[in-house]
């Protein structure tokens, strides 16, 4: 009977302090996705302080454990990191609490942008101000490519498969076979070299079956019909591939809904990338922007689960996995590829969109302006986006 007291009474305790942990995941991620303006290392920063320094939920080498996983799989990094800490902080109803509490506020805002937009966007006044945040944009993202093009091009054969990449990109090549191609180019030429050095065998790379299947699926028609089930499908595809920093998401989307689908033109994806950065949060619900523009709240819902469904499946499933990935040669070799053709994808979808932003001399001027700052200074982009949107409005009013 009193094991049975005992039991029941360090269930209660347990129950509570898991209700507790819930109560604050919630609280903190809800804020953090409200002010979380700057990109994923902004936001990731932002975690480092609230988590470690702040509340002390763990240590700065667990932080770190934890930001490592996030970059050996697919997806938002900063989600993916707020999923993390969840379910350190509190299992699997952590898992779902923070990763949801984290992109909600960035989801509703986004949401409410894109009904403004497709009610009011012929005003001139909304016209104003993306034609004035839209060459910001271009500086941000040229901005962000050097940051992580420093880091990710880092041996001669990286920059090969970068450059090789832009070329590859241009020439129309399926994006998932240039990121692919740039992992497995990485693996192999590290099995070569050992096999020289007579560390053992070369062994042949089997192809991946995602490789073999986009090789023999047959080309995508001109234009396909919009339905509900397709956007969730691409989306879903998106999330469960996309390595390396949210820009890459936009030449995904401009390779299949602009140029193969025809269902959103140059302009509206311009749109939907500069509503991506007026909002908090993570660049990912551009998603939510492109679903409610392409379906109303049906295709908002249905395209922002899809592409953020795989950030939580393979959070709870690499979690354990984390240490003995971060120990095999061959992943973070692959890994290397991956980023390095990841970086030729951001730099042709920057050069393609650029060419729809920067139109006049006021946009050269802005560019300018806002590059010089970024790279100077390393003004937050959120302040260069409200000073970019300023000026259009004054502009056009």
């Amino acid at each position: 009977m009193k094991n049975q007291v005992e039991e029941q009474a360090s269930h209660s305790i347990e129950k509570k302090r898991n209700e507790t942990s819930l109560r604050e995941l919630t609280m903190l991620f809800l804020k953090l996705g409200t002010i979380a303006f700057g990109g994923p290392a902004a936001h990731i920063a932002m975690m480092e302080d609230e988590v470690v320094r702040r509340r002390r939920w763990m240590t700065n080498d667990e932080f770190l454990d934890l930001l490592g996983a996030t970059n050996l799989i697919p997806g938002p990094n900063s989600t993916e990191m707020a999923i993390h800490i969840g379910h350190r902080r509190a299992g699997w109803k952590g898992l779902l609490v923070a990763g949801a509490s984290f992109i909600l506020p960035a989801i509703l805002i986004v949401t409410a942008f894109a009904w403004a937009y497709v009610r009011y966007g012929s005003v001139p006044q909304v016209k104003g101000v993306l034609y004035g945040v839209k060459p910001v944009i271009i500086a941000i993202v040229l901005q962000a490519l050097w940051s992580l093009g420093r880091s990710a091009i880092k041996t001669k054969l990286l920059a090969v498969i970068s450059l090789v990449g832009v070329l590859l990109t241009f020439l129309g090549i399926h994006e998932l076979l240039v990121l692919l191609g740039g992992g497995l180019v990485v693996v192999f030429a590290g099995l070569v070299a050992r096999a020289f050095r007579g560390q053992g065998p070369l062994k042949m790379i089997s192809a991946s079956p995602l490789l073999v299947f986009l090789q023999s699926a047959p080309p995508i028609a001109a234009t396909v019909s919009f339905s509900l089930a397709l956007l969730f499908l691409f989306f879903l595809k998106v999330g469960a591939v996309l390595y390396g920093s949210g820009y890459v998401l936009l030449a995904f989307i401009r390779a299949d809904l602009v140029d193969r689908w025809h269902w959103l033109t140059e302009s509206q994806l311009l749109d939907a990338v500069a509503v991506g950065q007026v909002t908090p949060g993570p660049v990912f619900t551009t998603a939510t922007f492109i679903g409610y523009v392409l379906g109303g709240v049906k295709g908002a819902v249905v395209a922002t689960v899809g592409i953020f469904l795989p950030a939580f499946f393979f959070v709870a499933v690499s979690g354990p996995l984390v240490p003995r990935i971060r120990q095999s040669p061959t992943a973070g070799a692959f890994l290397d590829g991956v980023n390095a053709a990841a970086m030729s994808l951001m730099l042709v979808v920057t050069y393609l969109l650029g060419r729809a932003a920067i139109v006049d001399l006021t946009t050269i001027a802005l560019a300018v302006i806002s590059g010089a700052l970024l790279f100077r200074f390393r003004l937050n982009s959120a302040w260069l986006v409200l000073g970019g949107g300023i000026v259009g409005y004054l502009i056009y009013r």
